[in-house]
């Protein structure tokens, strides 16, 4: 099957089959890809933290994630993505690893912007491995849920990852039959070609 056939059969999970695996080989790759993904001047202000089966912070975190929680409780993984809270933090990392270039280009095109400016362009950059994410996972044949809908605060205390703070989360896992949002059942509905395509 193609790529492209693949990303027409991909969807939003909203049913997870309870009894689905995943091996700790396809974790491993989930975990390369995101380490892999493309930033904005390489900057890479992620964490992306994994929390399988076995976590005794499973339960906790599908309890603070409204009406997601049995996505959270019925897939196999749960891959909660962060960002670095704090401007100064993200400089200094930079610093230790970027060529002088891109500093510069942080420095003149995006903290003279203000912080408020920082925090989204820091954030947008952790979008970006969503899609990394989602796509490899359409081409492994994973299934797979992106989501907001979480309490981010609750997560943050869960996890405790000082420095960084929860933007969204994405599980992974196998299709429920009885999911009714699978493209055989509900068909995908994107804008026409023609509306979100132009040419010049």
């Amino acid at each position: 099957m193609s790529f492209l056939e693949k990303m027409k059969s991909r969807y939003t999970v909203k049913k997870y089959n309870p009894n689905g695996t995943l091996t700790g080989e396809t974790v491993q790759q989930l975990r390369d890809i995101l380490r892999l993904s493309p930033s904005s001047i390489n900057s890479q202000p992620w964490n992306f933290v994994f929390v399988d089966e076995s976590s005794e912070n499973r339960e906790k975190l599908a309890d603070a994630s409204y009406w997601n929680k049995d996505k959270i409780v019925n897939s196999n993984l749960l891959i909660v993505f962060q960002v670095l809270k704090n401007p100064e933090d993200f400089e200094k990392q930079i610093e230790a690893y970027l060529p002088e270039g891109s500093i510069n280009y942080y420095k003149n095109f995006v903290k003279s912007k203000g912080e408020v400016f920082i925090k989204s362009w820091m954030a947008h950059q952790v979008y970006l491995s969503l899609g990394v994410l989602l796509s490899a996972c359409a081409e492994m044949g994973l299934d797979s849920t992106p989501m907001e809908g979480i309490e981010n605060d609750r997560y943050d205390e869960i996890i405790s990852n000082d420095k960084y703070e929860t933007l969204f989360a994405v599980t992974i896992g196998t299709r429920s039959e009885e999911d009714t949002n699978q493209p055989a059942i509900t068909p995908k509905k994107r804008l026409e070609r023609g509306e979100v395509i132009l040419e010049m």
